[in-house]
């Protein structure tokens, strides 16, 4: 271990006179401008602590000495060493990715929630070796993986994680990679989940709004709500589950399920008396916060186009923000019909991957609203491309976040660098600890009054892990921390999709 130590120290030697010596010659350059100068001639290497790794191997020695290393990049010799994960507990399991570089940085991408962290795993070996700040290259290398829903995870967490590296290397945020920003806070929509009695309801809805300051809610209005009420739904009983439920996230090896068949296919038809007692619901929440705030409502249930236009017309009176999701985003002359058909405004998009698939909608004008969520459309560059071809359509979008505080960081800086913005969701209001898995560079407030802010200075993302909360907060199926993955070093196929 003595030699092993010796040889790193050496290396590490070896490494920083490398460094410093190309660092002067930038600092000489008689081109580069007296901010980049001063910038360089400030910055100083971290130095290394090597006696608390006699435990480790060698590859872990190196990970854990350069992981905390902060030092001017040279951003023209970065290049991509690594790809490691931890397993975070939220939303039932979203995985946190840290690509590494030859320079001390690290960038991090979050892989969408509930989706496998192999999605991402799996584009290791392609991205090894490359200069992590060409993004755009690097994504259309990748971007051949991706697919709807969360099987675009392991792309768009590559993407993310790219952005943060670059913005760190070139010391500026990501939303000034992106364009610059043309605005500093980002409004959030709280989601408030179904709740079992309307004091229940009165409860979340009074966190939510007069204690954190939220603007703009979303709620679910579902047929999970007519469960035991009798003649309310037709044809319901055939599709519950053991628990009698119409399980809108049911087992997903039973291709058979009502979870896993489309709307157009269950001749699930809701009531009049349904209708009512639906009424009934969104009265209640629109009484409680008044008409000053938006109410956006989501998650109705599996049921066809007739009946989510005659749900939408029953609601009509409540002036709510939009109708999110009421058949398959891949329908788009259905959503055409319903979009033209009722006042309501309607959205879709938060399983699309990538703007070819958000054009149909578009372009036929089948929704009002386009509302991608960034894990899964495609990253950062991607979903701003989506905002703006909406724009020029007359089509406003709204951004679905589940997540951790990596992705939804991700998601303040692309909001800020797109126009017609409207909200960004925040899924994560009820737990206390969710902010806490970070901590944001320079101390900024990352929410506010129901408002993320937008760091102006702090590069790339803007935040940094707070390692020891995170591992409070591990998955239980995988209590691993940022383990080794050299198993997915190896490139073992030919990707090149034509001949």
């Amino acid at each position: 271990m003595k030699n092993t130590l010796n040889t790193l120290i050496n290396q590490f030697k070896r490494e920083e006179k490398a460094y410093l010596d190309l660092k002067q010659k930038e600092i000489e350059d008689p081109s580069i401008g007296e901010n980049r100068r001063n910038f360089l001639k400030k910055t100083a290497l971290g130095g290394f602590s090597l006696a608390g790794f006699m435990g480790y191997s060698l590859e872990d020695t190196l990970a854990q000495s350069t992981i905390n290393v902060q030092r001017a990049s040279a951003p023209s010799q970065l290049m991509i060493t690594d790809m490691r994960y931890v397993l975070t507990n939220v939303m039932g399991g979203t995985a946190i990715i840290r690509i590494d570089t030859n320079q001390g940085i690290y960038g991090l991408g979050e892989v969408r929630d509930a989706g496998d962290v192999r999605y991402a795993l799996m584009l290791k070996s392609r991205i090894l070796g490359r200069n992590p700040c060409n993004v755009e290259k690097i994504f259309k290398i990748i971007k051949q993986f991706g697919g709807p829903a969360r099987q675009a995870g392991g792309v768009c967490a590559v993407e993310m994680a790219l952005w943060d590296l670059c913005g760190k290397a070139y010391n500026v945020p990501a939303w000034q990679l992106l364009g610059g920003r043309y605005r500093d806070q980002i409004r959030l929509y709280a989601d408030t989940p179904e709740a079992t009695s309307p004091e229940e309801q009165k409860r979340l809805i009074d966190f939510r709004v007069r204690e954190q300051g939220y603007t703009w809610l979303k709620m679910d209005v579902s047929i999970g709500e007519l469960k035991g009420k009798k003649d309310t739904v037709v044809n319901g009983k055939f599709w519950q589950n053991e628990n009698g439920n119409l399980a809108q996230w049911g087992d997903q090896r039973n291709m058979m399920s009502y979870a896993n068949t489309m709307h157009p296919f269950t001749q699930i038809q809701i009531t009049e008396k349904g209708l009512e007692h639906l009424q009934s619901v969104v009265e209640d929440v629109r009484n409680m916060v008044g008409y000053e705030i938006p109410i956006s409502t989501d998650h109705y249930g599996h049921f066809d186009l007739n009946n989510n236009i005659r749900l939408a017309k029953a609601l009509e009176k409540y002036r709510l923000a939009w109708f999110e999701d009421m058949v398959p985003w891949q329908y788009t002359e259905q959503w055409k019909t319903i979009t033209n058909s009722i006042e309501t405004p309607t959205t879709t998009g938060e399983d699309i991957y990538l703007l070819k698939d958000f054009k149909p909608l578009i372009e036929q004008r089948a929704v009002d609203i386009v509302h991608p969520d960034l894990a899964s459309s495609g990253g950062l560059l991607e979903t701003k491309r989506i905002g703006d071809y909406a724009e020029e359509f007359g089509v406003a979008m709204a951004m679905h976040q589940a997540g951790t505080p990596i992705s939804f960081m991700a998601n303040v800086h692309c909001a800020a660098a797109t126009q017609n913005f409207l909200a960004l969701e925040h899924h994560s209001v009820d737990l206390p600890w969710w902010e806490n898995l970070v901590k944001t560079v320079g101390g900024f407030k990352m929410i506010e009054k129901g408002f993320a802010t937008v760091p102006l200075t702090a590069p790339g993302l803007g935040i940094e892990l707070n390692e020891e909360e995170i591992k409070q907060h591990l998955h239980p199926s995988d209590k691993s921390f940022f383990a080794p993955t050299k198993e997915w070093n190896e490139l073992r196929s030919h990707d090149r999709t034509y001949s």
